[in-house]
C-alpha cells in the first residue's frame, strides 16, 4: 500500500474516530510527511510497514542537524508514535518501530533558538540612527531571511544579490555555490544600508566587491559578527545564548515547524544529502521562493 493510501486513512481515523481539531489533524499529518520526504531524500524507497527503529533514528538525527529544537523533535516523535499506533490498530503491522525510539543523544547542544517574537525584539533593540546600526539591521535580517552561515554572510559581495528575482548566490563550505532566496524586509534593509551609509564610506579597492563593511571601509570579521549581536542580545533583555547560527537554526526551524519540505530547507542551508553515495536534489528557484514565501514569518 502506497505512502498516500496509509496517510488518508490515518486521516480519517484521527478525524472520525479521535475527533481531532483540524488544526491538531494537520500536525500529525505534517509528522508523517516529513518522514516521508526524509525518505525521499535519502532515496531509500520504503513504505510505513517497511520501517524500522534504525531508520526513525536517523530521520531525528536528520532534523535536528538542520536546526529543529529538542522540544519540536520530541512533539514530531509523538506523532510518529501515534501513527505507528494506529497502524498495529488496524491490523496493518504486528511490530512498533517506534517503541524504543527516544530523542537522540548527540553529543552536541543546539544553540537557543529565537522564536519570531524573540528575533523582533532584537531587531528593535538596532539604534537606527547610527550607521552602523542600519549595517547591522541588514545584517541580521539576511542571517535570519536566508539561514547564511557567518562566514557566508561576511563573504557575500553585492554581484551576488540578485535583487530582481530575490535571491542570494552564496559561497558555502567547499566553495560551492547555492541559490537562497531572501525576504523582502532583508533586501529593503540592504537597500538603505547601501544607499545611505556604505555610499558614504572610503572603501579600499579590495573591499569594494564585499557587501557588509567596518567603519574603516573594510570587510566585516566573523568576529565582528558575533560581538554585534552579543551587544544587542545584552541591550535587548533576552536571556538566551545567541550567535549567528542561532538565526541560521531558527531559519530552519521556523520553516520547517511551518511545514515546509525537509528537502527544500537542506537546499537552502547548503548542507550536503545525507545518502551515502552523496545523491543530492536539486530545486527549482521557483519552488525554492515559493517555500520561502509561504512559511517564512517574516516573508
Amino acid at each position: 500500500m502506497a505512502w498516500d493510501v496509509y496517510i488518508q486513512e490515518y486521516e480519517n481515523y484521527l478525524k472520525l474516530e479521535r475527533s481531532l481539531s483540524e488544526n491538531s489533524v494537520e500536525a500529525y499529518i505534517h509528522d508523517v510527511v516529513k518522514l516521508r520526504q526524509f525518505l525521499d531524500i535519502s532515496n531509500l524507497e520504503l513504505t510505513p510497514i517497511q520501517i524500522e527503529l534504525q531508520h526513525l533514528i536517523d530521520f531525528i538525527e536528520y532534523i535536528n542537524d538542520l536546526g529543529m529544537t529538542p522540544h519540536s523533535q520530541a512533539r514530531i516523535i509523538s506523532g510518529l508514535k501515534s501513527f505507528y499506533k494506529f497502524l498495529n490498530y488496524e491490523g496493518e503491522m504486528d511490530k512498533d518501530p517506534t517503541a524504543l525510539l527516544e530523542a537522540p543523544k548527540l553529543g552536541r547542544k543546539l544553540p537557543d533558538t529565537l522564536n519570531v517574537h524573540e528575533i523582533d525584539k532584537l531587531l528593535e533593540t538596532i539604534d537606527h540612527s547610527k550607521p552602523e546600526g542600519m549595517r547591522n539591521r541588514a545584517m541580521l535580517e539576511t542571517l535570519y531571511s536566508s539561514g547564511l552561515r557567518v562566514s557566508e554572510l561576511v563573504n557575500l559581495k553585492i554581484s551576488n544579490i540578485h535583487f530582481d528575482i530575490g535571491f542570494l548566490r552564496v559561497l558555502g563550505k567547499g566553495n560551492k555555490e547555492r541559490l537562497v532566496p531572501i525576504g523582502r524586509e532583508a533586501l529593503k534593509f540592504i537597500k538603505i544600508y547601501r544607499e545611505e551609509v556604505r555610499s558614504h564610506l572610503e572603501i579600499p579597492a579590495e573591499y569594494k566587491p564585499f557587501l557588509f563593511l567596518n567603519r574603516r571601509g573594510k570587510q566585516l570579521s566573523r568576529q565582528m559578527v558575533f560581538m554585534v549581536i552579543k551587544d544587542l542580545v545584552a541591550k535587548s533583555g533576552l536571556n538566551k545564548t545567541v550567535s549567528p547560527h542561532t538565526f541560521r537554526h531558527s531559519f530552519a526551524t521556523h520553516l520547517i515547524e511551518g511545514g515546509a519540505d525537509l528537502r527544500a530547507v537542506q537546499e537552502m542551508l547548503g548542507h550536503e544529502s545525507i545518502t551515502t553515495t552523496e545523491i543530492y536534489t536539486h530545486l527549482d528557484r521557483d519552488y525554492l521562493k515559493q517555500v520561502i514565501q509561504e512559511y517564512h514569518p517574516r516573508s
